[in-house]
């Protein structure tokens, strides 16, 4: 049973999901901003404190928070996007040919 929409609560539902993108596409801006910040900030710190160039750059220490943040920046994406994301339906359908093409190949 499908069910029918008004105009208006198509609408709302577009506009929902409008701001629900747009709210990940800042949340997504200030997390590149302010991890650059940051890791420019811990770089020159660790310079500061008698490290070479090349030596503070590689401190995985530096970007620890790229990966924590960047987890939850995941988890929101996939909540914005779904798991289509990655998973889309054209990628399905290319699956499958390639998977019945080997199965041909090997048949033959």
């Amino acid at each position: 049973m499908t069910s029918q929409f008004t105009k208006e609560q198509q609408y709302v539902l577009a506009r929902k999901r409008v701001e629900k993108i747009s709210k990940f596409y800042k949340h997504f801006a200030s997390y590149i901003i302010v991890n650059l910040f940051l890791t420019a900030i811990f770089i020159a710190g660790d310079i500061n404190d008698g490290d070479t160039f090349k030596e503070a750059f590689l401190d995985y220490h530096n970007y620890k928070i790229w990966l924590f943040w960047g987890i939850g920046i995941a988890f929101q994406a996939l909540n914005t996007f779904g798991i289509r994301l990655f998973f889309k339906k054209d990628w399905e359908e290319k699956q499958i040919k390639k998977y019945m093409k080997e199965q041909y190949n090997r048949k033959s």
